[in-house]
């Protein structure tokens, strides 16, 4: 066990420094529902979506329900905010609860806020269209999780959860009928997480958004489908006890339905469980790119309290931020 822990550390070094080459052809504009890519949570981004491996609180529950096994109090609750590009904003939120032996459960939500957009409509006007006011439009994602130990070294969750998006309405023939376009339909996560016995290593895979195809009125699609593996751990932990601090790397791999392979890197040190230094790195990506954040937490009156912030480049168009409070109790 140990030499294939160390072969999964030299896995992850090699990870690090040998990132994907960019593709001459991508696998582009293949799936819908794009919101459900999105990192909701500022610790995730600000480690650069590296998270799956990492994630052990009720945030787990949009990275990888298996680290919801390992949620350390009797109830947690977490709300997030994204300001997203173009005036898109993405708000989420959760609530889990441990039933011990018996596992984690918790429910999920994550709405998309497109802004105001103004409908219009061909018409026999000198301008040639016609305004037909605000459109009606927007996305959300409702979830329920689960997590287990099944052993003391491994533990698996899951995730089944209800997609919606509405688009407005358009008109699609000569009558003048109008259509809603709305889909809706339900999707899956599933996921490991194993403890080889190395210190705070621990590896294990995610497979996010499976799901049967989407059809608006035609011409059907598939949701946003990821299949990752990671790795993270404390690298403090060779030096032996460092309870003043911690140093978590984490690499994720993923293969998207919708793009070439990427890397995701992460990083996190913590001064005594109370600050919290993170960065990250995507790699392959378009636009997104270098990450960085902060977080804080303290306890008042047996409430774990921390909140966090998340700043992430993003190339021609403005910065993203992010902004996490997490109670626990």
């Amino acid at each position: 066990m140990k030499k294939l822990t160390y072969i999964l550390l030299l896995a992850m070094l090699y990870m690090v420094s040998a990132p994907p080459a960019q593709a001459d052809i991508k696998k582009l504009a293949q799936t819908g529902l794009q919101f459900l890519k999105i990192d909701v949570g500022a610790r995730a981004a600000a480690m650069g979506g590296s998270y799956a491996m990492v994630g052990q609180d009720a945030t787990a529950m949009f990275y990888n329900p298996a680290g919801l096994a390992h949620m350390q109090h009797n109830w947690e609750v977490f709300a997030t905010q994204t300001q997203w590009i173009s005036n898109i904003n993405y708000s989420a939120g959760g609530i889990a609860k441990n039933f011990g032996n018996v596992g984690v459960f918790g429910i999920s939500l994550v709405n998309a806020d497109y802004g105001e957009i103004t409908g219009t409509r061909v018409a026999a006007t000198e301008a040639g269209f016609q305004k037909t006011g605000s459109l009606n439009v927007g996305a959300y994602a409702i979830g329920l999780s689960y997590g287990r130990n099944i052993s003391n070294k491994f533990s698996v969750g899951g995730q089944v959860k209800l997609a919606a998006q509405h688009l407005g309405s358009s008109v699609l023939d000569s009558k003048g009928t109008e259509h809603t376009n709305k889909v809706s339909g339900m999707a899956y996560d599933f996921g490991t997480m194993f403890y080889p016995g190395f210190g705070s290593f621990r590896l294990g895979m995610f497979i996010r958004n499976f799901s049967p195809q989407f059809k608006y009125e035609k011409e059907a699609f598939q949701l946003p489908l990821t299949f990752q593996i990671g790795m993270a751990m404390d690298v403090l932990d060779v030096l032996g006890d460092h309870p003043a601090s911690s140093l978590l790397l984490s690499v994720d791999a993923l293969h998207p339905r919708d793009y070439t392979e990427r890397i995701h890197v992460g990083a996190e040190y913590a001064y005594r469980n109370m600050v919290y230094l993170r960065g990250g790195y995507k790699f392959n990506y378009d636009e997104e790119g270098l990450s960085a954040g902060v977080g804080l937490k303290s306890n008042f009156g047996g409430y774990d309290v921390s909140v966090g912030y998340a700043y992430t480049s993003f190339g021609v168009f403005n910065a993203v931020n992010r902004f996490e409070l997490n109670l626990g109790f």
